[in-house]
């Protein structure tokens, strides 16, 4: 199950692109009206939902693996990357209304979707301080 774990940052790359490009996918689509971004919105974020649940639980791995020192900033890091991970997966399941649905329906896949690429965001910049530290930008 090690091995799970060790996984996490060669997976979790992906969905974070995934979902980040979803979400300004969908900002086009509003601002443009054209459908077509709303396409490329809903599929990536579908792709990136079932990518950030395998991210979630190899990371839940590695956070349990010898060697793995807890820390606040790591329970951070993973409570909002789960946290992250369902509402992507809401944002995911949402797609259907959004695509066919009442304007209702696209703002609750639209308040998903963003809610979804801001925890993604978050976490991912958390996850790079666990890695590289505070100061990895400093000279």
């Amino acid at each position: 199950m090690a091995f799970i774990g060790r996984l996490h940052p060669l997976l979790i790359h992906f969905p974070i692109a995934l979902v980040l490009a979803a979400a300004a996918a969908e900002g086009a689509a509003s601002i443009t009206a054209d459908d077509r971004w709303r396409t490329v919105a809903v599929r990536n974020v579908r792709a990136g939902a079932v990518l950030a649940l395998m991210a979630t639980i190899a990371g839940w791995r590695l956070a349990l693996a010898p060697g793995i020192e807890a820390s606040p900033l790591l329970e951070w890091h993973r409570w909002l990357g789960t946290i992250g991970a369902g509402v992507t997966l809401a944002a995911a399941l949402a797609t259907s209304g959004a695509v066919s649905g009442s304007a209702l329906d696209v703002w609750m896949y639209r308040i998903a979707l963003f809610g979804a690429g801001t925890l993604v965001a978050v976490t991912g910049h958390l996850g790079g301080l666990l890695v590289w530290g505070a100061n990895f930008l400093r000279p």
